[in-house]
């Protein structure tokens, strides 16, 4: 008989072999994403999510119950209808590339580009890999340093992150909108349009975030008890919320900064920013505040950060701007 972590591996297991059988599928279909967004073509990613994440969720209770003609599959029932799902989405691109073609073309002799193009596309894509890599190691090293309070501190920066989420996604949508904009006239030699696009969109996510800001600072506690019942977490969730919230305007420049960055192709400039963010700021600060005023400590540490990172994110972004 197996022990419960046993089972929990098998399960894993189970559910990797298929998920990783459409692996060709979910790397395609990135790069038909990246692509109609690059030429501004974002209803036809949107549509293409939605469809593919609505089919995810159908199939889910149908293949692993087994629902109707469907044999009860289980774990694998839930990787299958993942599959499904991303490959439905990839579907979707294939038929509108081709159906309504877009401006940029795959063709076989762009395939194998030269090595100045590769260096170009790694010096790119590996820091906005690490980028995303990032926040979980945040989460590691914060879990590690709110363990020597309670077990309550750590489920708040749990659902923390998970409301992060829903806070940040407007002002990441524009950011994600802003980056082939400021592409497109950068490559055309537009450099006051591309201040001009950096502004707007600071100017736009900052008004979102006041609205965030005020949402946490007046709702924390129903905000927690969404993923919540417990009263002690509740409570500290609200503690944790209206202080973080204290640094979500200003989060707004380094946001904006590192994705307008990776917008001009300047993949290092914005990993500085998301590493002083992530790594070299925040964690640091965390350790000594949590020294002197315990979890609390740690909770404050987000909104110094960000203004720290807001100063650094300026001027990179201006050095990054100068040099070009």
């Amino acid at each position: 008989m197996f022990t419960s972590s046993e089972t929990v591996i098998e399960l894993g297991v189970h559910y990797s072999v298929v998920a990783f059988a459409f692996t060709l599928i979910v790397t395609v279909s990135m790069a038909f994403e990246k692509l109609f967004q690059a030429v501004g073509n974002m209803k036809t990613t949107m549509i293409s999510l939605m469809y593919g994440c609505i089919t995810n969720i159908i199939l889910d209770p149908v293949l692993i119950f087994g629902y109707g003609p469907f044999p009860e599959m289980g774990i694998e029932g839930a990787a299958l209808a993942t599959g499904i799902g991303q490959a439905l989405t990839l579907a979707i691109y294939l038929v509108v590339y081709f159906v309504r073609p877009i401006r940029v073309h795959i063709r076989r002799q762009y395939v194998l580009s030269g090595k100045k193009m590769v260096i170009k596309l790694y010096s790119i894509g590996i820091p906005a890999a690490l980028n995303l890599a990032l926040p979980s190691l945040l989460i590691s090293a914060l879990n590690g340093i709110l363990a020597a309070y309670s077990e309550v501190y750590i489920l708040v920066l749990g659902i923390y992150y998970k409301l992060q989420t829903f806070i940040y996604l407007p002002a990441n949508g524009i950011v994600q909108g802003m980056r082939p904009l400021i592409g497109y006239n950068y490559g055309a030699g537009e450099s006051k349009r591309v201040s001009q696009i950096y502004q707007i969109v600071l100017c736009m996510s900052g008004i979102i975030m006041v609205f965030e800001t005020v949402i946490c600072l007046l709702i924390p506690g129903q905000l927690m008890g969404l993923f919540t019942h417990t009263e002690a977490t509740i409570r500290a969730g609200e503690t944790a919320l209206r202080i973080i919230g204290a640094g979500f305007i200003v989060s707004t420049v380094s946001v904006t900064s590192s994705g307008a960055l990776e917008g001009l192709g300047k993949g290092t400039p914005s990993l500085l920013i998301s590493l002083c963010r992530y790594v070299v700021v925040i964690i640091p600060t965390a350790f000594l505040l949590s020294r002197l005023f315990g979890a609390v400590g740690v909770w404050n540490a987000f909104w110094i950060t960000e203004v720290i990172t807001a100063i650094i994110s300026i001027c990179v972004y201006r050095k990054a701007i100068a040099r070009s």
